[in-house]
Parts: structure tokens; C-alpha cells; sequence
């Protein structure tokens, strides 16, 4: 069976992203794994503080994870049109290890937020740049307005439940 590494890419513990990451791996026939970035925090990046201490066994347990999972599963938090600054420093610590972060596993990029663009500016930063870092986008889907179109039993929308139904069959194709 494969082995699915999800996570919402945000440290808030309410995280409407974490929801919709651990949603979309309910959804895959895996063995997923479901982190919090909370687990992963270290000091802010910079060259001196790498060249004074190395990187942090945080940074360094985040991307032994990629590299033991088959697939990732990975929805993006958007904060003022980027990335989170946990995920960020995550990012730029693990990215300082051998090889490319995310090691040409097959990902499902999800984004999600209150407003109608629901993260359209975080998910197609990642989906421009992380290529340049080993990823395997196979799948895409962003979710506006998640109050509206989300609940305890998914994705309410018809529209957007087929569109991520179209999503999903590519990450699952992709991870075969």
C-alpha cells in the first residue's frame, strides 16, 4: 500500500487547510500520515545561524518524511498572497539538505481560504517554483469561500466537489 504524507501548511491549530488536506487524504486508498507544522518549529532561517548550528533535526525529521512517503498531499495557507511564515521557514531550512525538497514525489497542491480566490496566489506561486525544488505536481485544486462550500462532510458545492473529484483521480493515477 502507498504511504501518503498530508498536511495543512499553516501552524494555526484551526486551520481550515489542515482540514481540507486531511479531507482529500480520506479520499485516497493509502497509508497517510497527517503532520503538524507545529512539530516542526525552529529558529528563523539564516546562512549564519546554519553555519553556527547546522540545520535543525526539525528541518531535517520534516524532509525524512518526504523521502519516506510515496506521495504528498500538501494545502497551502495563503497570508497576505504567500506562504505562511512557519511553512516558509520550514521550507528554507529543509530546502538546505542533499537533493530537492520534495524529491520528485507525486503532490496534490490544494489551497484554501475564507474569500473567493480561495488562495489562487499561494498555490500558483508553489505550482511556478517548487518544480525548481523536485516537485511532482500531478494534481491541482483550490477551494473558495471554505465556510461556504465546506463542511463535516467535504465539499458542498457540486461544481467544485466534480472538479475536485477530476483532481483527485490524477493524484491517485499519479501515485500509482
Amino acid at each position: 500500500m502507498k504511504k501518503i504524507l498530508a498536511f495543512g501548511a499553516s501552524n494555526s491549530k484551526q486551520s481550515i487547510n489542515r482540514q481540507l488536506a486531511i479531507f482529500v487524504a480520506h479520499n485516497v486508498a493509502a497509508d497517510v500520515g497527517v503532520i503538524d507544522l507545529n512539530d516542526f518549529e525552529m529558529p528563523i532561517y539564516s546562512p549564519e545561524r546554519e553555519a553556527a548550528g547546522g540545520v535543525p533535526e526539525a528541518a531535517q525529521k520534516f524532509k525524512a518524511l518526504i523521502d519516506s512517503h510515496d506521495g504528498l498531499i500538501i494545502s497551502l495557507a495563503e497570508y497576505n498572497g504567500s506562504y505562511t511564515a512557519a511553512f516558509k521557514n520550514i521550507l528554507d531550512w529543509a530546502s538546505r539538505l542533499e537533493g530537492k525538497l520534495w524529491n520528485n514525489k507525486p503532490m496534490f497542491l490544494l489551497s484554501s481560504s475564507p474569500g473567493a480566490r480561495g488562495g489562487a496566489t499561494v498555490i500558483g506561486a508553489a505550482a511556478t517554483s517548487w518544480p525548481y525544488m523536485g516537485a511532482n505536481i500531478v494534481a491541482q485544486f483550490s477551494l473558495p469561500s471554505f465556510h461556504k462550500n465546506f463542511s463535516d462532510k467535504g465539499i458542498v458545492d457540486a461544481e467544485l466537489l466534480e472538479a475536485f473529484k477530476v483532481q483527485l483521480e490524477k493524484f491517485k493515477a499519479g501515485i500509482e
